[in-house]
């Protein structure tokens, strides 16, 4: 962000006084009707109240502009056409001392807040920033989607590649069923069984050992 220009901090410092001095009649006006001085003390309560929620409200505008948050121009700019006619009003009340000032400053700061430099500053500015952390953003998102392209394609090379020393292949080079097939104890591949012994041939007919025939 550029630095701050002369009229954004005139602006920010005009906004603050005005705040100063809400705060600070606030207080006197709490103080007096605190101790009884005040003719009326309802509405001496509601100024007081007023007076206080005023201020504070100018002084965060006036820490909005030199933040260079938009939303701090609008609240200034209504602040300023307000104190316009309470001064008018203090004037024509002769009361010249607090009349001048008011006037004063509000009309500096409704042209230190509404000059080109605090334009640029509060509204082209934030918008320029806004519009480079979208282009960020863009790029980073990608550049994401590019690595895991990449990355994709690298698995679909590898579970393309031939698969080396699997199960099949041991299977089809000789596996136990073919070692079974070999030399394995079946039917075909086992020892011949033995050839059934014939039975001895009978010594042929004869009578008694020794018998005479007859």
């Amino acid at each position: 962000m550029q630095k701050r220009p002369s009229a954004v901090i005139a602006a920010a410092a005009l906004e603050a006084a005005e705040g100063l001095a809400a705060v600070a009649f606030g207080a006197y006006v709490g103080v007096e009707t605190a101790v009884g001085a005040a003719v009326d003390p309802m509405s001496g309560i509601g100024v007081t109240l007023l007076a206080l929620a005023g201020g504070i409200g100018m002084l965060a505008c006036a820490r909005g502009i030199l933040r260079a948050e938009p939303w701090s121009r609008a609240p200034t700019v209504l602040t300023q056409l307000f104190a316009l006619p309470v001064a008018w009003s203090l004037w024509q009340s002769d009361q010249p001392f607090y009349a001048v000032p008011l006037g004063v400053v509000a009309v500096l700061a409704l042209i230190t807040v509404l000059s080109p430099p605090s334009t640029a500053w509060l509204v082209q500015d934030r918008e320029l920033d806004d519009e480079d952390d979208e282009d960020a953003t863009a790029d980073v998102n990608d550049t994401g989607t590019a690595t895991g392209g990449a990355k994709g394609a690298g698995r679909e090379v590898k579970v393309g590649e031939p698969v080396q020393g699997g199960k099949g292949a041991q299977a089809a080079k000789g596996g136990k069923g073919a070692g079974n097939a070999k030399g394995g104890k079946g039917a075909g591949g086992g020892k011949g069984s033995p050839a059934a012994k014939s039975p001895k041939s009978p010594k042929s007919a004869n009578g008694p050992k020794g018998g005479k025939s007859a």
